[in-house]
Order: C-alpha cells, then sequence, then structure tokens
C-alpha cells in the first residue's frame, strides 16, 4: 500500500482528498489520483463485511448504484477487512462498486473517520469532479441513511 499526505482531524467539506493507493476486491490497486478530478466519488468508510449494518448499508449502494452512476459518480467503499474478505462480500451480496482493503486502516486514518469505542466509523464523504469534499455524513448506526444522504448531495452538485 502507498499512502501520501497526512490529515489533520477528520476531513471535512472543503478539503481536498489526499492521494492513496489500496487493493479493491480483485486484488489489483486502486490508485484514487486515477479518478481524482474526473468525475464525482461516493467515498464511503464502514466497519466489517458482512455484519448487519454493513450489509444493508452495502445493499442499499448496490440497490441505488444506477442513480450513482446516472450521474456520472464512482462509488467506493472502504474497511480494513482484506482483499479476501472483500471478494467474498461483493461476490455474495452482487456488489458492483469497488471495496478496497484498508488493512491497518491507514486510509482511514489519513481521512480522520473517528472510532465510537472499538468499533470503527461509518462515514460517506461526497466529493466533486475537482476532488473536493462537498459533503460528509457521519452516522455509524443507520447504514442505509447513507445512500439517501449522499444522493441528496450528490444531486445538489451536479445541478
Amino acid at each position: 500500500m502507498i499512502l501520501f499526505g497526512k490529515a489533520q482531524g477528520q476531513l471535512k467539506a472543503g478539503d481536498k482528498v489526499p492521494p492513496f493507493t489500496l487493493q479493491d476486491q480483485n486484488g489489483q490497486p486502486f490508485d484514487i489520483s486515477a479518478v481524482l478530478g474526473k468525475q464525482p466519488l461516493i467515498i464511503y468508510f464502514y466497519p466489517k463485511d458482512e455484519t448487519g449494518g454493513c450489509t444493508a448499508e452495502a445493499c442499499s449502494f448496490r440497490d441505488s448504484y444506477e442513480q450513482f452512476t446516472s450521474q456520472g459518480a464512482k462509488v467506493i467503499g472502504i474497511s480494513g477487512d482484506n482483499v479476501a474478505s472483500h471478494k467474498k462480500f461483493a461476490e455474495h451480496h452482487r456488489l458492483p462498486f469497488t471495496l478496497l482493503a484498508d488493512e491497518g486502516n491507514k486510509v482511514r486514518k489519513l481521512f480522520g473517520v473517528p472510532k465510537k469505542l472499538f468499533i470503527p466509523g461509518r462515514v460517506t464523504y461526497v466529493v466533486d469532479k475537482q476532488g473536493v469534499i462537498t459533503y460528509v455524513f457521519n452516522n455509524l448506526m443507520d447504514g442505509p441513511k447513507h445512500v439517501t444522504e449522499a444522493l441528496e448531495a450528490l444531486r445538489r452538485i451536479s445541478n
């Protein structure tokens, strides 16, 4: 894994997305710089594959995937699970978007995603075509609400 930059606290609206590279669910390197500045991004951090809230959230993103892609957005899910776990999770729930393996939670820390007790946080970032974060939604308990919040924020920057 390659990391650049260092975030000071949690990233917020107006901040640029820091460059990073992680492996996707197919074991391929995914360099965020390859898509930054080219299309809107929905980057969501979630605690763990195959848990109730995370599965509900991922399936909500799946069920709304065409609404995101029709606005030109790329959806990216990130957790500390490994590549094999992501591959199994994506296949099991037919997830059509990119899942990135952030083993060691280095990118989670780069973004400043907070923890609740011992549980990694659930935060969604909406990023415009210039690579600037336009909206941040932080809610650990309601995974599917991340999808509706992200869609509303995406519509605001697409108009």
